[in-house]
């Protein structure tokens, strides 16, 4: 496989690990059998997609335990058979486990990340992860054991580095006390903007890396949906049950993304790029993850990583945004 070493790239936090401003998010070719699937996906398809993207230059893939109930690992491996295993930096996570039946519970105990740590490494394929996560910090009983336990596998050689998903910064406080925080994962876009408020200014003061997940809004934001591309949704579609894809929040959130297509007209971009770009603008934001499920969708994306947004565009952003949430206001 052949890579493009060029796309720009940001240190994570205090770690040594360079990442490139946008990776391959891997939720969506988990595939549609599970509770947050985003229905069918085929494998074959996946695994292009995978490899598409480290051949443009994409050098990190975040993925979880739970995407798929195990299958997103899988194919993230089957992907990255032939690879140089110094040439990708895998993330992945822990914290949700599931039954015969699918059914999904929130386990940070000590004994529940090891197992899945050592279940990760295996359908992975590898000897270390690099960034190891909590998903979500929903089990609090057990958070400071679970992160302990997460130190213990650092000091094991079997991780490199732990970061968080979803946590408030009074959570961020209670493991930082135990071991490091490399990366708070978040979700952050044009439409869901609650960190800026104390989540971002609390990791650029501790040199906690944010890696953005959904900057596009689980794809509403990429412009290649309407009112009635998304009411055909397949049944297993999660977004379904999204509140930013019903009435009353989706009139305006298309309204938005109807500026945001004449903007990039204008400028030779596209929508998607631009909610991308958007996010790694704002200040203490390391990259974004971007999901894709073709390596077409890796292609029209890629871009967004070396995009770089003037202040005069930024402003012309911000305004469509404060248009969007006047329109929600009660």
């Amino acid at each position: 496989m052949v890579y493009n070493a060029g796309m720009k790239m940001r240190r994570l936090g205090s770690t040594d690990l360079e990442l490139t401003r946008v990776g391959f998010g891997a939720w969506a070719i988990g595939g549609g059998d599970w509770v947050f699937g985003w229905g069918p996906q085929d494998d074959a398809a996946s695994v292009a997609a995978i490899r598409r993207a480290l051949e443009l230059g994409m050098n990190w893939i975040d993925t979880a335990a739970v995407y798929g109930l195990g299958h997103s690992e899988d194919v993230v491996r089957r992907a990255l058979e032939g690879c140089r295993r110094e040439d990708v930096i895998l993330a992945t996570k822990c914290g949700m486990r599931w039954n015969e039946r699918g059914e999904i519970r929130y386990d940070l105990s000590a004994a529940s990340v090891r197992f899945e740590a050592e279940q990760s490494l295996r359908r992975l394929g590898v000897d270390v992860i690099d960034l190891y996560q909590i998903h979500w910090p929903n089990d609090e009983a057990h958070l400071e054991e679970g992160w302990a336990e997460m130190a213990r596998l650092v000091a094991e050689g079997k991780v490199r580095h732990l970061g968080v998903s979803n946590f408030s910064v009074a959570q961020m406080e209670r493991v930082q006390a135990i071991h490091p925080i490399a990366s708070a994962q978040p979700p952050y876009s044009m439409l869901v903007r609650k960190i800026e408020a104390d989540v971002l200014p609390w990791c650029r003061a501790n040199e906690v890396g944010v890696i953005a997940y959904s900057p596009m809004r689980n794809g509403l934001l990429t412009g290649k949906y309407d009112a009635e591309s998304i009411a055909a949704l397949s049944p297993e579609d999660w977004r379904r049950r999204n509140d930013d894809f019903k009435p009353p929040r989706l009139g305006p959130n298309l309204q938005l993304v109807e500026g945001l297509r004449e903007v990039a007209a204008r400028i030779g971009s596209t929508p998607a790029r631009l909610a991308i770009a958007w996010v790694n603008s704002q200040p203490g934001v390391t990259a974004a993850i971007v999901g894709a499920r073709s390596a077409d969708q890796v292609e029209s994306t890629v871009a967004a990583g070396d995009e770089e947004l003037s202040p005069a565009l930024l402003e012309e952003l911000n305004t469509l945004i404060a248009a969007r949430d006047l329109a929600l206001a009660p």
